[in-house]
């Protein structure tokens, strides 16, 4: 997959992901209203779907290529160069 497609799909994927938590917070917070009668049944798939939420959005920032600015920062940060490392031990 070209890089601009991978780009447009994470984004999609992360859209999406964000969509779906919000719509799974949002009809578990209703449905605690009891004037509105909501099935009791859906709220259990509406705590799921934070989850579903969640995992999409972490797999479009997986396909975009968002989360490797973090690992390349960790990367360097314990394994790379040695003036990154915080080992506590200060060699001139």
């Amino acid at each position: 997959m070209k890089r601009k497609n991978a780009n447009v799909a994470g984004n999609a994927l992360m859209i999406l992901g964000l969509l779906t938590m919000v719509v799974g917070v949002g009809y578990s917070i209703l449905n605690q209203l009891p004037q509105l009668h909501l099935p009791q049944y859906i709220a259990h798939g509406a705590i799921f779907s934070i989850f579903i939420g969640a995992l999409l959005w972490l797999a479009g920032a997986r396909v975009s290529g968002r989360e490797k600015v973090a690992d390349r920062y960790y990367w360097l940060r314990h394994c790379g160069d040695k003036r990154c490392r915080r080992d506590g031990h200060h060699h001139s």
